[in-house]
Formats: structure tokens, C-alpha cells, sequence
């Protein structure tokens, strides 16, 4: 691969508050090779001079779901998955665009979308997905009505699942239904352990899988040196769900101070997903939500900003994350709009690189700028430090983007 080296650069690295100028990067067989506040030696090199703007970790979502092109998610099982694709296909796309060169889908993601993205037949953020949410009967990604009596789709006799997730009741069937996606190559596995506002027959309260069915999915993704993520609602399911062994919770928008307090002794992370719930509210009926959604979606909203106050306070480990659904991936740099209301721009940048590479469990290879560190870049025109809207414009402030080593966008040469 073509050596390549960026040069007058200042760098964040994706944790100091320091950025040095006249830095030169470089990137060499898709990773970084060196950093140095001196030019760097390499004839063959192609020399790409950065001008002085901040060279940055390309950014990570670490909340996203690639197939979900309807606020239905039923919908989305009678469309099936060349439609499914072909949307993932193009929201993957507007990310790399938007600076994200690495994504989390956290449900639905599965090991074809991920060997055509490894393969390079599609354009699009390195790939980390969790297969298949596994849910209870009758909880958060089970989307039959009540009067429906059977499960429509499955793999087996023994799990029932839609496009988006498995059914699993019991220890046996949740242990089952781990192994299954584990061996399907999931990076995680994601539960749903309370209500949601999607589902047609879960209350936002209502606390998901038993102890011991979350205890035994937590002990299997141990062997597997990997880690469950929870979606969580409320403070109830928040504790519990870090109590029994979960890593990481999604949302925690109604947390309260005292649950704070308890994931940030317990070290679990956080993936807030703000700009889902404002787009939501803002033209959830214009873009068919059903109506008697809306109440429980509106209670999430109100309170979620006071959540992100909340969780800062107790020094919770906080990622980047956006669960936007459908036509609402155009808006996936408005995270950083709205959080930072909250949020210095040093602690968005860190959530948003370094926080989110550590969930992924790649310290140090995802969300850095030091040698031996994955080459995946961005060079912003301007200090995010000081104006963090300049990274929430989806890319339109980005002059160039690198995603291992191969640049896709370069607007400096």
C-alpha cells in the first residue's frame, strides 16, 4: 500500500486537551506508523499538506441500526432484505461521508453486511454489529400486536425472531440464542431490559428478562471475551441491568442521580441517543409513528436532557450514539448539536473517538491518532475544540476523510 504522509497538521489525538502544531502523520499498510513534531522521512511517500487544520480520529457511532428504513419495524420484515440493503447501502454511505469511520449497529446488523463492507463492495464505516437483540416474549423487539397469537419468523423451532431480533425466554433459550449469534459473529450481544416507545405491547417501565436469564447471557459473552449492551429506559432497568453483568446501556434517558452514581462506581458505559428522540419529536407523525406512540415518546424527550446533566456529574463514561431510523440518517452529526448544551466540545470529541473505541474494546487501535493505531482520520477546517458545530454539518467541514489508510475524500491536494 502507498505511504502516505500528512504533514503540518495540528492533531488531536482523541483524549489530550493539547493539540500540537506542525505535526506530520505516517500511514502506511492501513495503519499509523508514526507521529512526530518533525518531518518524517519516506521517499515513496505521497505528501499531503493538512495546512495547519486540526487531523483528528475519524468519528464512531456507536449506536446505529443499518437495516431500519421504517419507523415500522413490521414493515421492514415484509420488505425484506434487498430493500433492507439496499438502505443500509446508502445510509453507511452518507457516514463516511459525515466523518464516521467506524459504526456500532447495535440490532440487525448480521455477518453479510459486514463481509460485503470487508470485501469492499460497499462503501461504508468499518463495521462492528451485534446480530440479533434478543428480547422476551412480549418485550421491546417483540413487534406483534395483541391480537396476533404466533410468531411469524424463525430460524428454528427452538427461537422464534423478526428481521431485527430473537425471542428468548428462559435460560436455556437466552444461552441458545447467544451462542447463535455469537457463532453468526456478533461483536456483542444486545438485550432489551425494559419498555420501549416502538414495540405495541411493552410499557416504558415494564423491567425485561429475569435476573438469572441476564446473568446467564452476560456469563456466555464472558467466554466469548465480548460484552452485552442493554436497551434501558428508566433507572430501574439501568441498575439492574449493570448490576447482572451488562457493559454498556443505551439511552438511560430517565436516569436519576442516584443510578448515575452506580454505573459510574461500577465502570459500565453510556450511549445516550438524543438526536433519535428530537427527530422523533419533531416529525415522528409526519413520518407515520402511529399516534399512540407519541405519549410515551414525548415523556422519554422531556426528560432526556436532564439525564445527560445527570450522568456528566457522576462522571459516567459517555460514547457518541444516534439510533436514527428511517429517513432521519441525514441527521447524524445533530448529536452534537444538541449535546453540547451539556457537554464541553474536549468531552464530545473524546465521546465520540476514544470513549467509543474502548466499548469496542480497540483502546488504542480505534479513536486515536498514536502509531500502530488503525489510519482511520479526518481533517476538520477549523478548531473543534473551540466550535464543535463545525463536526455536526455532516462532513461539509471535513477536507479529508481516511478510512484504513485509503483516503475517500480529500479536499487538500
Amino acid at each position: 500500500m502507498t505511504q502516505i504522509v500528512l504533514e503540518n497538521a495540528r492533531v488531536f489525538d482523541g483524549v489530550a486537551e493539547e493539540c500540537p502544531e506542525g505535526m506530520s502523520v505516517l500511514v502506511a499498510d492501513g495503519k499509523i506508523r508514526e507521529v512526530s513534531d518533525r518531518p518524517v522521512r519516506a521517499d515513496e511517500a505521497h505528501r499531503i499538506d493538512v495546512g495547519g487544520k486540526t487531523l483528528m480520529p475519524g468519528l464512531i457511532d456507536m449506536h446505529t441500526h443499518s437495516y431500519f428504513s421504517d419507523l415500522d419495524p413490521r414493515v421492514l420484515n415484509d420488505r425484506d432484505a434487498p430493500y433492507r440493503t439496499a438502505y443500509a447501502i446508502k445510509k453507511l454511505g452518507h457516514a463516511l461521508d459525515s466523518g464516521f469511520t467506524t459504526v456500532r449497529d447495535i440490532g440487525g446488523g448480521d455477518y453479510p453486511l459486514a463481509a460485503a463492507i470487508a470485501d469492499g463492495l460497499i462503501r461504508a464505516p468499518r463495521f462492528f454489529y451485534a446480530g440479533k437483540i434478543l428480547s422476551m416474549t412480549g418485550g421491546h423487539v417483540d413487534y406483534r400486536t395483541p391480537n396476533e397469537k404466533h410468531h411469524t419468523h424463525g430460524y428454528c423451532s427452538c427461537a422464534s425472531m423478526n428481521w431485527a431480533g430473537v425471542i428468548a425466554d428462559g435460560v436455556d433459550e437466552c444461552i441458545k440464542a447467544t451462542r447463535e449469534e455469537l457463532r453468526r459473529g456478533a461483536h456483542c450481544i444486545k438485550i432489551v431490559a425494559s419498555g420501549g416507545v416502538m414495540s405495541p405491547s411493552d410499557p416504558i417501565w415494564m423491567n425485561q428478562f429475569r435476573e438469572d436469564e441476564i446473568r446467564a447471557i452476560v456469563q456466555e459473552c464472558a467466554e466469548r471475551r465480548t460484552y452485552v449492551a442493554a436497551h434501558c429506559l428508566t433507572s430501574e432497568s439501568t441498575r439492574r441491568s449493570v448490576e447482572f453483568g451488562v457493559r454498556c446501556v443505551e439511552h438511560a434517558a430517565l436516569i436519576d442521580a442516584e443510578t448515575a452514581a452506580f454505573v459510574a462506581e461500577r465502570g459500565a458505559y453510556v450511549v445516550p441517543t438524543m438526536a433519535c428522540l428530537f427527530s422523533l419529536v419533531e416529525q415522528g407523525l409526519e413520518m407515520g409513528l402511529p399516534p399512540d406512540r407519541m405519549d410515551g415518546l414525548r415523556t422519554v424527550y422531556e426528560n432526556s436532557m436532564a439525564g445527560l446533566e445527570v450522568m456528566r456529574s457522576a462522571g459516567v463514561k459517555i460514547a457518541y450514539g444516534t439510533d436514527l431510523l428511517a429517513g432521519f440518517y441525514t441527521q447524524q452529526t445533530r448529536e452534537f448539536e444538541l449535546r453540547r448544551e451539556v457537554f464541553t466540545p474536549l468531552e464530545l470529541l473524546r465521546q465520540a473517538t476514544s470513549v467509543g473505541a474502548e466499548i469496542l474494546m480497540q483502546p488504542g487501535k480505534l479513536g486515536r491518532v498514536t502509531p500502530e493505531a488503525y489510519a482511520d482520520l479526518i481533517v476538520v477546517d477549523g478548531d473543534p475544540l473551540q466550535d464543535i458545530g463545525l463536526l455536526a454539518a455532516e462532513g461539509r467541514n471535513l477536507d479529508l476523510i481516511m478510512r484504513g489508510g485509503e483516503v475517500v475524500k480529500n479536499r487538500l491536494d
